[in-house]
C-alpha cells in the first residue's frame, strides 16, 4: 500500500463560504502512516460570532460549547504545525481546502501540499456505490464508524479508513504494488469510463 503519511482532515463551519465571512468552528484530523491512524488532532474553536440554529442542529455544536473554546487563530497555528508538510486528504476537499487556506492566511501561514479528494476518487474506485456521500460509503464498505457524522474528528477518522480501503482495493483489483499520492490525485480527474484503462496502464508501467 501507499506508505507515505497523509493528514485526513475535516472542518465544521458557520456556513458554506469563507468568502462570505463564514468561519471554522471545529477541526478534526488524523495522521495516517503505514496505512493506520497514528495521531489525531481535534478542537472546537470560537469564531467570534454566533452560529445559527441550522448549524447547531446539523453538527450538534452549540453556541454554549463555542463560548469557552479557544479562538480560531490560536487553534489554526497549532493545526498548521500538525499538518507539517504532509499530503492532505478530505471528503469533498474543495470545501475544506477553501476554509483551510482562508484561515491559514489569517495567521500568516500557508498550505504547502495538494489536497486529494476522497469523494472524487471514490466515484472512480466504487462506481457501484449507491452514492458517494461519506455516510453511504461507510455503510457500503462496512467501515468502522462511531455513528457521529458531522463532527470533525469522527468524519476525519471515517474518511481516513475510506482512504486506506481505496488503496487496498486498487492494489487488489489492478495488481498495483504501490499506490503513490500522485496516482490518487490523477485518478480523481480521470473520466469514469476511462478508469480501468488508466489503472491497467499504470500497473503495466510499474512493472
Amino acid at each position: 500500500m501507499g506508505n507515505y503519511p497523509v493528514v485526513v482532515l475535516d472542518f465544521e463551519t458557520t456556513g458554506l463560504s469563507p468568502d462570505q465571512g463564514d468561519r471554522v468552528i471545529e477541526v478534526g484530523a488524523v495522521l495516517i502512516e503505514n496505512n493506520r491512524i497514528t495521531d489525531r488532532f481535534q478542537s472546537l474553536m470560537n469564531p467570534g460570532m454566533r452560529i445559527n440554529s441550522f448549524i447547531e442542529n446539523y453538527t450538534g455544536i452549540t453556541n454554549d460549547m463555542l463560548k469557552d473554546a479557544p479562538p480560531v487563530p490560536e487553534v489554526m497555528k497549532e493545526f498548521a504545525s500538525f499538518l507539517g508538510d504532509h499530503h492532505l486528504v478530505a471528503h469533498n476537499a474543495s470545501f475544506d481546502q477553501r476554509f483551510l487556506d482562508a484561515e491559514l492566511r489569517r495567521v500568516r501561514r500557508r498550505r504547502v501540499r495538494d489536497f486529494a479528494c476522497s469523494m472524487l476518487i471514490s466515484r472512480r474506485v466504487y462506481p457501484e456505490a449507491p452514492n458517494h456521500r461519506l455516510e453511504s460509503l461507510v455503510l457500503h464498505k462496512k467501515i468502522k464508524s462511531t455513528g457521529a457524522f458531522h463532527r470533525a474528528l469522527a468524519d476525519a477518522e471515517m474518511t481516513g479508513h475510506l482512504w486506506v480501503s481505496m488503496i487496498r482495493d486498487l492494489k487488489e483489483t489492478y495488481r498495483i504494488r504501490n499506490v503513490p499520492f500522485h496516482l490518487m490525485l490523477r485518478l480523481s480527474k480521470v473520466a469514469r469510463k476511462g478508469v480501468p484503462n488508466f489503472l491497467e496502464k499504470f500497473a503495466l508501467e510499474e512493472g
